[in-house]
């Protein structure tokens, strides 16, 4: 469950009437709890509670109490030796009037009425998983309020099913952001009355809903009427009350959808919520949801907290602001040119969905401006700063209107803030006509059409104002002197995952500039049209994006065409995971670059330093790799750079899976069919050696041929191989039937000692599972191999310096790490050896294998898993990484920012005197 989805449970609990014996059950299950865990609790076998309540161990300890003894029952569980012992993060006691609880880890409590305790919802969100931070305090009425809006718009689609088609669909979702903008005002004053539409709504409309359409249809219909115009217009009297908005919103279709008895109850619990404490600025991103039928299903989770979106914004010129504020101290003179630079600054969002980085924008530069304003003392003075200048384009309809009304509710309250009440009422209505969100796919847009050079004179113009997808309002774009910052989180769908639209989009982009472009990852797309853009202006760009754009085959594909095109990049945070509020966290590993056509001499690279936040290092380059150093490409090479073994594919069978045999069969041949132990070899791809998974596999050379075809159920194997390859398709299958009792690509003779590197291994590994094998091992072609290599290539392998080095240039499949010989071993930078040098590795790695096989027969996941890795097998990687790194810099390297700046450095020598360095100079042709 995700916290929407919880928030939905806790209210319908706390709206149901108390059960002192069922509620303890309720409570966890709206929290998500399993029905089989429910019941394990309720027959008492995992319940430990010793005061007649319910504890489930490691989460909470849960109680009812008698009547107005809720403060001595919830002592009564603090005190209890079962909470101790269950290592329970929270208590909570109840009567069914009041509610009591507790954190036992940060000491913070909740006391309420029990029908108020669905507010505190987001204070056990932790029972869930899910970390109760500030950001998620602060969006706990945001979550309610989505979530109940998101009830009224299925309900209403349910009874007008019309409305739900793809002609009606844009009404349905004007319709809502009206209901919003309403909703909003009705609780800020705007309107002339606290609660003033949903009051009429409840005072004038039928409660069996009959002519709830009608009344919300007049209101509209004022909205949209001029003061002057409101006698010929004829509207009643309550609805002549509401003032002239308009601006585009409540202009056009005017129709309002038909209202259940149910569905208008649901419209009046969303106008009971206090909407002033409603965010714009990440309220859009749950609103969206609603109106999205492929994500109403995950509700709450694409929220974008506002610390991610600083994360972009800081750098990418908020700092800058506030440095130059600084400089400008109390000189008048400074402040105003400060001021004058910020109102011809233009934040340009291309994938904007419901305007949360536009909304953060205009918010921090507010701030900054109020500052300015304070110290010229003109505390009052109307901002200079235009909505206009944030410009978006969002596919999406409704999130393209939501965005729009965001920013403008943001600058409502931005002059509520800075100005007052009064002045912010006085020009807020009517809305201003123009819009500045234009919703169209943004990779098939010309962006200068948009945010166009400063003093080029673009116009775009509509009747229609805001709900007009493309067309855009007249806008005065002469913006001379300007800066213009493109910023967001566009979507990032993996070159597998992307549909035929999303292919085509990239294809009109890179066709013709690579071959590769196929590959890419589609938020590719953005980075390219932003370098485009800034072919014809100055501009900076900074986009979150997976990180898989700046590892593996996609580094060279993609960031030689942004740096050709003139561009660097003037800073990075380096990867992390991207928060939203889902219990089931996507886990989306993600990237922030900045790129500019005007970087300075030093940029900088952040990074999250697990429980210290974030650090800031400043270099003189950041390379494609979001590490410090040249733009040095790693191009796959077909020999190692450095002088280690060769590293090859395993072998594979192509054989439909008749020369591969699970153990059990193995047995039975040897036991009941006599085959010699010769022809049936261990048989290891990345899964048999990792999972410790026993599998098999018959393996007869050229010159054994002949033995092993005079047995009868060896030769009904290479019959049917023989069988399944004369029958492909494939001329190379077909010529492999001649010989069945031999792999399709075998690339050892079998008697070899073996070092195994599985192909795919997991990124929550610290170390990768490199392996040893004896001679007779077989490998197949998922996994790779270096035969009767010297025992210390492995000790290079299982080292720190070659996972962070496999995990940079090799890139992932899906999250995991994804190895490639060409790529990551043969490109792998080592120092020239000495004989101890080797002794030393070699020993390394000798106690590495024997601490493993201390623990027999635990797997290689058992072993690896971070949580449970053996004292012994760390405290051997340690060492291994200890000598391996003296032998590259004389010490241990500080963290892995350390090691890759080495590595890439030590590349670029080695390539360089090897003339194979691909190197990338910013602005340079290649």
């Amino acid at each position: 469950m995700n916290a929407v989805e919880i928030e939905e449970a806790v209210s319908a609990l706390a709206e149901q009437p108390f059960d002192a014996q069922e509620f303890p059950f309720a409570f966890l299950e709206a929290f998500g709890n399993k029905a089989t865990t429910i019941k394990r609790l309720r027959s008492g076998a995992s319940n430990k509670s010793d005061v007649g309540g319910v504890l489930q161990t490691s989460n909470i300890h849960i109680a009812t109490a008698d009547s107005g003894r809720v403060t001595e029952k919830l002592a009564a569980l603090r005190a209890s030796p079962t909470t101790t012992r269950g290592k329970v993060k929270f208590i909570l006691a109840t009567d069914g009037d009041m509610l009591e609880a507790e954190d036992l880890e940060s000491g913070k409590t909740v006391a309420c009425a029990f029908a108020e305790f669905s507010d505190h919802f987001g204070f056990f969100l932790p029972l869930a998983g899910i970390s109760y931070t500030k950001e998620i305090k602060e969006i706990e009425m945001d979550m309610r309020a989505a979530r109940r809006l998101n009830q009224l718009y299925v309900k209403l689609l349910e009874e007008n099913s019309d409305w739900g088609t793809a002609e009606r669909r844009p009404d349905m979702n004007h319709f809502m952001a009206r209901l919003i903008f309403c909703f909003f005002a009705e609780d800020t004053d705007i309107f002339n009355g606290r609660g003033l539409f949903t009051a009429t709504i409840n005072q004038m409309s039928a409660r069996d809903s009959s002519n709830t359409h009608e009344v919300i249809g007049e209101i509209f219909r004022a909205m949209n009427t001029k003061i002057a115009d409101r006698k010929a217009a004829n509207l009643p009297r309550w609805a002549d009350v509401f003032p002239y908005v308009n601006g585009g919103l409540f202009s056009g279709n005017l129709d309002v959808p038909h209202f259940s008895r149910i569905a208008r109850t649901y419209l009046l619990h969303i106008g009971g919520l206090d909407w002033r404490q409603i965010n714009p600025d990440i309220f859009g991103s749950m609103i969206q949801a609603v109106a999205d039928d492929d994500e109403r299903g995950a509700l709450g989770m694409h929220y974008t907290s506002v610390p991610n979106i600083l994360k972009v914004l800081n750098p990418l010129f908020l700092d800058d602001l506030r440095e130059k504020l600084e400089e400008a101290g109390d000189n008048p003179r400074k402040l105003l040119n400060l001021r004058n630079r910020m109102a011809r600054i233009r934040v340009f969002d291309p994938a904007c969905g419901s305007g949360n980085f536009l909304v953060i924008a205009y918010k921090e530069m507010r701030s900054i401006e109020a500052i300015i304003n304070e110290r010229r003392g003109e505390e009052s003075r109307k901002s200079d700063i235009p909505l206009t200048n944030f410009r978006g384009i969002e596919l999406r309809y409704f999130s393209a209107e939501i965005a729009r009304l965001a920013l403008i509710i943001a600058e409502f309250q931005c002059d509520v803030l800075y100005r007052g009440q009064k002045l912010a009422l006085n020009e807020f209505l009517p809305l201003d006509a123009e819009n500045w969100i234009t919703c169209d796919n943004a990779l098939r847009l010309d962006w200068l059409t948009i945010c166009p050079p400063a003093g080029t004179g673009v116009k775009h113009r509509s009747d229609d104002l805001f709900h007009t997808p493309m067309d855009q309002a007249q806008i005065d774009f002469d913006n001379e002197g300007g800066e213009t910052y493109i910023c967001g989180n566009p979507p990032y769908r993996g070159s597998q995952w992307q549909t035929n639209e999303q292919k085509s989009d990239l294809k009109a982009i890179f066709d013709g500039r690579t071959k590769n472009w196929k590959s890419l990852d589609y938020v590719s797309g953005w980075f390219m049209k932003a370098a485009d853009f800034g072919m014809r202006t100055e501009a900076v760009a900074a986009f979150v994006a997976t990180n898989s754009i700046c590892q593996g085959r996609q580094v060279d594909t993609l960031w030689s065409l942004i740096f050709s095109a003139g561009y660097e990049i003037a800073f990075a945070h380096t990867s992390f995971k991207w928060a939203n509020l889902a219990s089931h966290n996507a886990g989306v590993t993600v990237a922030i670059v900045g790129i500019s056509n005007h970087a300075g001499r030093t940029r900088h690279l952040f990074s999250d330093a697990e429980g210290n936040g974030t650090t800031v290092k400043t270099v003189e380059n950041i390379n494609a790799y979001l590490v410090s150093g040249p733009n040095t490409t790693v191009a796959p090479s077909s020999s190692t750079i450095s002088n280690i073994h060769d590293m090859s594919f395993g072998n594979m069978p192509n054989d439909g899976g008749h020369l591969l045999i699970p153990m059990i069969e193995a047995i039975s041949a040897l036991a009941d069919h006599h085959v010699e132990p010769k022809f049936i070899r261990p048989f290891y791809g990345s899964l048999e050696y990792i999972r410790g998974v026993e599998r098999r596999c018959i393996w007869v050379a050229d010159n054994e041929y002949g033995a092993a075809n005079e047995n009868v159920w060896l030769r009904s194997r290479f019959d049917a191989v023989r069988k399944q390859r004369a029958t492909s398709n494939r001329k190379t299958t077909k010529a492999l039937a001649s010989v069945p009792y031999r792999f399709g690509e075998v690339r050892q003779m079998g008697n070899e000692t073996v070092i195994i590197v599985p192909s795919v291994s997991s990124e929550m590994r610290e170390y990768l599972p490199v392996g040893y094998a004896s001679a007779g091992a077989i490998v197949s072609n998922l996994a790779f191999a270096l035969y009767n290599a010297p025992l210390w290539n492995m000790a290079l392998i299982a080292s720190r310096l070659h996972l962070v080095w496999i995990a940079t240039v090799c890139g992932k499949l899906k999250t995991d790490f994804r190895y490639s010989n060409t790529l990551g071993w043969n490109t792998f930078p080592v120092p020239t050896l000495t004989e101890k040098n080797k002794a030393d590795l070699i020993r390394c790695a000798e106690d590495i294998l024997l601490a493993r096989e201390a623990h027999f027969p635990a797997t290689i996941a058992d072993l690896y898993d971070p949580e449970k890795m053996p004292t012994d097998l760390r405290e051997a990687h340690e060492r291994n990484d200890e000598v391996l790194e003296r032998i590259y810099i004389g010490r241990r390297f500080r963290n892995d920012t350390e090691r890759l700046e080495k590595l890439f450095d030590l590349y670029a020598k080695m390539t360089a005197s090897a003339g194979t360095a691909k190197k990338r100079q910013a602005g340079a042709t290649t």
